[in-house]
């Protein structure tokens, strides 16, 4: 059950409001409108009154609900009305009005426009327009002239909404903390609809605003990315001229007048504001001038995978930041992956929005190194020609969003951990679209069987707990080519594999072999051996010559390798 409040303004709210509640909707969706309950139980209802004219009952309905404002005068305050829809899911059951009217008295008495008992409260109104829900309407003077006492009243309505689930039997919704996006207003849904959109003006804007901030290095190119991206922008100047704030506004969205219709940053997400946004922006520093450039998957790959033990080992306040950085990480992804998953890795991105965000405050200053490398993938589109790199970043993406669930969960955010886990089930969708051709192939290039055996025996020395999963692993064929290219290309077997296990515990994987294949893979490309030790490796006979793969270096010795005796294979 969804309730929403909205406030009206002006000396005609009142009468604007009930119009509308009587009215036959902005798509005719209004069928049968009429009052299920009021504050004094016998209102003058237009929806059922036969022998009158209904326009002249509105009137009547809307001078009784004003006249406590109308007694202050000039006094009176500057909002006026109190609106707030209350929605049940689609697969609740139909509730009678007697239990719309009960449902109504609980949600004004819990925001404190009309507490049981109180006898001089608010007046007010709730209108049914169908089966799922109902329109409360309220005017802000009580009878005595008082205002009432409504403060966090959308948190004491939410609260109460989900009692009501229980007492009910309707769908129970996730408690809330506040942080959550705010969402779109029916009219802007209408729009969407007229317009022929898939999603409101507000999301699409959330959503570039989001990317241009994680694709950004400073407030230069922020304001260049959302001008590429299709975004008016209006900065709020203060007397100084510097700025205080922006304003965004999508080409061709306009309002009943011709003007763009602008959001302030903080109302697309809480953390949106240009404030928000600066400190974000300040934690990418340009890349030290003694650090070489590297490979800006690998990069990716790395830093986010040391996510999973901040939020395991960290305080709260990093693990927050870490949580900031892996949605902007899912902000990017879909701008350097493959068209066929796109779609999936952008709805993932827009659900786990949600679960980036929540009370406790984010400390960012961890996050340098995984933003610098998300801006490099943005920037300078290294190429990725068979996945492997969008495969391995997606792999330690899928384990750092499950351990952000947990996190939330042991937490008690329950919306943020729906979130995640509704991220999940599109991540996972899009990894498998890329990582099993990638493995596929690899699988081609799968060495001998005694190649095989040795690299199980190196595996179960170095991960015994871990040994027979990996080895029973569909991806146990990718595991052991990629191993046996970093052997053709001079590494030690045991001792990258000893790497790519120390790298992190496999515990909490899906597939560990397909988790090996992307840490050796990059341990491979990223550290090769300096000629004097490819030459040591060259002298050590080798057991088998495997068929090096696209982009191996091939061992200056395999051609003319001997079968090697038992005390070399020991050492």
């Amino acid at each position: 059950m969804i309730p929403k409040i909205i406030l009206g303004k002006g000396p005609d709210a009142t009468r604007r409001t009930i119009r509308y509640l009587f009215g036959p909707g902005r798509a005719n969706e209004h069928t049968d409108p009429h009052l299920v309950a009021s504050w004094n139980g016998f209102a003058p209802d237009p929806g059922r009154s036969p022998h009158r004219d209904p326009q002249d009952v509105e009137k009547q309905l809307v001078a009784q609900l004003d006249q406590p404002i109308r007694m202050l005068g000039d006094k009176a305050p500057k909002h006026t009305v109190w609106h707030c829809p209350v929605r049940a899911a689609p697969e609740d059951p139909i509730l009678t009005d007697d239990q719309w009217a009960e449902v109504a008295r609980r949600i004004v008495a819990a925001a404190g426009i009309a507490p049981d008992g109180d006898e001089d409260a608010c007046r007010w109104v709730a209108v049914r327009h169908a089966d799922d829900h109902i329109h409360i309407a309220a005017t802000l003077v009580r009878q005595d002239g008082r205002r009432p006492k409504r403060d966090y009243d959308q948190r004491a309505v939410q609260k109460e909404a989900r009692t009501i689930e229980v007492d009910y039997g309707l769908r129970r919704l996730k408690a809330g903390d506040g942080t959550a996006a705010k969402r779109a207003t029916s009219k802007e849904h209408f729009k969407a609809k007229r317009l022929g959109q898939d999603a409101t003006a507000r999301d699409i804007l959330r959503l570039r605003v989001r990317r241009a901030v994680a694709a950004a290095a400073d407030e230069t190119e922020f304001l260049a990315l959302l001008e590429v991206t299709g975004v008016d922008v209006r900065r709020k100047r203060g007397p100084s001229g510097d700025a205080l704030g922006c304003n965004f506004a999508l080409p061709g969205d306009t309002n009943d007048k011709g003007e763009p219709v602008f959001y302030a940053g903080s109302t697309l997400a809480p953390d949106l504001s240009l404030p928000k946004i600066r400190e974000r922006l300040a934690t990418t520093s340009p890349e030290p001038a003694n650090v070489p450039p590297g490979n800006p998957w690998h990069q990716a790959t790395a830093a986010t995978e040391r996510i999973p033990h901040h939020l395991v080992s960290g305080d709260d306040h990093a693990a927050q930041g870490q949580l900031v950085a892996l949605g902007m990480t899912l902000d990017v992804l879909p701008l350097a992956a493959p068209a066929a998953v796109r779609s999936e890795l952008s709805q993932a991105a827009m659900a786990f929005e949600r679960a980036s965000r929540s009370r406790i405050t984010a400390d960012l200053n961890s996050t340098r190194a995984l933003r610098r490398s998300l801006q490099s993938i943005w920037r300078e589109r290294p190429q990725d020609r068979d996945g492997t790199g969008l495969a391995m970043l997606l792999d330690v993406t899928l384990t750092a969003v499950a351990l952000a669930l947990h996190w939330h969960r042991t937490r008690q955010h329950a919306q943020q951990a729906a979130a995640a886990e509704q991220a999940l089930v599109h991540l996972h969708s899009a990894y498998v679209q890329v990582a099993e051709p990638v493995l596929t192939q690899l699988a081609q290039h799968t060495p001998s069987q005694q190649a095989q055996r040795r690299y199980a025996h190196h595996l179960q020395q170095a991960a015994p707990a871990h040994a027979e999963r990996i080895l029973n692993d569909p991806a146990w064929d990718a595991l052991a080519a990629v191993l046996a290219q970093a052997e053709a290309a001079g590494h030690n077997t045991a001792t990258v594999l000893a790497q790519a296990l120390g790298q992190r515990t496999l515990g909490d994987v899906r597939s560990p072999a397909r988790t090996l294949t992307w840490r050796i893979r990059r341990l491979s490309e990223r550290h090769a051996p300096s000629p004097r030790a490819q030459a040591a490796r060259a002298r050590t006979a080798k057991a088998y010559n495997p068929s090096p793969l696209p982009g191996a270096q091939a061992h200056p010795m395999a051609a003319g390798s001997r079968q090697p005796q038992p005390r070399a294979r020991r050492r």
